[in-house]
């Protein structure tokens, strides 16, 4: 025996229409989801990749304050201390920061933690030579350690470089705390 078929109505859309419309409506979403028009944020792997040189230059602007704080309350440490500067400032440059910034260059970011001006960081110095070849060690192993972390987030080229620069910065406390630099 067959089965009347129903006379109830159909509630909804058709099947044939969300067919017609779901494309056009996927076409006009991915057409307003942030395109490259002038007003667009700057997103994407090079735009990341120059937030992440920017972000490692001003670290090693900000270790280089340091040197200069501690070099300024310890005269006698200047010359153990001026080669460890002189890498750290050539970090920042390898970055694109230092003298030879770019003023193209896209403003930074704020850090994540905040990276001492050098006269902030002479009232923080401490006041024995060995108490600040201490805290500048801590401060190179941070900095290191964060970095290390930093170069699983970035493409090769940059990658390398982290690595690298962390790799000196690693030197550095050794030469800071037992090298005798």
């Amino acid at each position: 025996m067959p089965f009347p078929s129903s006379p109830r109505a159909r509630s909804g859309p058709r099947r044939r229409t969300l067919l017609a419309v779901g494309p056009a409506a996927l076409a006009l979403a991915g057409c307003t989801a942030g395109g490259e028009g002038p007003g667009a944020p700057e997103d994407g792997p090079a735009a990341a990749e120059r937030r992440a040189r920017a972000r490692a230059a001003r670290d090693s602007e900000g270790l280089v304050g340091r040197y200069d704080a501690v070099i300024a309350a310890h005269p006698g440490l200047a010359e153990r201390l001026r080669p460890l500067r002189e890498a750290a400032v050539r970090h920042a440059q390898a970055f694109g920061g230092g003298p030879g910034r770019k003023p193209s260059a896209p403003p930074p970011s704020p850090p994540s933690s905040p990276s001492p001006s050098p006269a902030a960081s002479a009232s923080a110095v401490p006041g024995d030579d060995k108490e600040a070849l201490a805290a500048l060690a801590a401060a190179e192993r941070e900095l290191a350690d964060r970095r290390a972390k930093a170069l699983l987030d970035v493409p090769g080229e940059l990658a390398r470089l982290l690595a690298s620069v962390a790799a000196a910065g690693a030197a550095h406390v050794y030469l800071l705390t037992e090298g005798g630099a």
